[in-house]
């Protein structure tokens, strides 16, 4: 007897270890400059699943954004974190906004950012390249939206307390996949008007599309570090973080 309960206890720590998450940092390539990407999985099975792009926010891809990628990889996706800034571009929390700022001026570039981190997401063995997803938060928010805008073969784009406004409102109609939107509604940084210009896109442009406005949260409400003082613009707020990554999970039960 006391074998056998030594043979299940090896068996379970067995299957444990085999289905703990693989994470790998990834080199790769984009206009002549080298990025390096964030890859994890869950290796227990070898069926293709689908993969999510996981996008940085203005302080490019840090631990918190790995740690999001972990997440994900734990509820049975391949997450890949892409790193639009380049590799060892990481900046201070003093200078994050004048970068983040610079691709917000260039949606071109951020495009091309995030198509080559789709692409990468995409070369991976046990990606199902035809359920693809993304998701962003706040900087990594707009890039996600942009993707989708590029005409991106996405089936599900997800921004967390992410930038709305609707620079090139025609190009709503390049979006394939659906939309949900998760947002502070108190949020000063994401302007009424920029709400609203994210809604008619997506209307005029046919789009399925969500937004859930999250009460008494503002802008940055998934993240811990952000303090819990509504009052600078920017807080954690528990609730709104728990009830949108289970408003993500329910929406990829749907999409992918």
């Amino acid at each position: 007897m006391k074998n056998l309960v030594l043979a299940i206890a090896f068996a379970l720590v067995g299957v444990s270890a085999h289905a703990a998450i693989v994470t790998k940092t990834i080199e790769y390539k984009s206009g002549g400059k080298t990025f390096e990407g964030y890859l994890a999985y869950d290796d227990s099975t070898t069926e293709a699943k689908p993969g999510v792009l996981v996008t940085h926010d203005w302080l490019g891809l840090t631990d918190k954004t790995k740690e999001h990628a972990n997440q994900i990889a734990k509820l049975g996706y391949v997450a890949f974190a892409v790193d639009v800034y380049g590799k060892g571009v990481r900046p201070s929390q003093e200078d994050a906004g004048k970068v983040a700022t610079s691709y917000k001026s260039d949606r071109k570039l951020l495009r091309q950012r995030m198509e080559a981190g789709l692409k990468e997401l995409s070369a991976q063995k046990g990606v199902d390249k035809k359920r693809l997803a993304v998701i962003g938060y706040c900087f990594g928010g707009t890039a996600a939206l942009e993707l989708a805008r590029d005409g991106a073969d996405v089936k599900s784009v997800v921004t967390f307390h992410g930038g709305l406004d609707s620079p090139t409102p025609a190009d709503g109609k390049k979006i394939k996949g659906k939309v949900l939107a998760l947002h502070g509604a108190d949020d000063p940084f994401v302007k009424p008007v920029d709400v609203d210009a994210f809604e008619n896109e997506l209307r005029n442009a046919n789009v399925d599309y969500q937004l859930i406005k999250y009460g008494h949260a503002v802008h940055s409400f998934t993240d811990r570090s952000a303090g819990t003082d509504n009052s600078k613009g920017a807080a954690y707020n528990a609730e709104a973080d728990a009830r949108s990554w289970q408003a993500m999970q329910d929406f990829f039960k749907e999409t992918l």
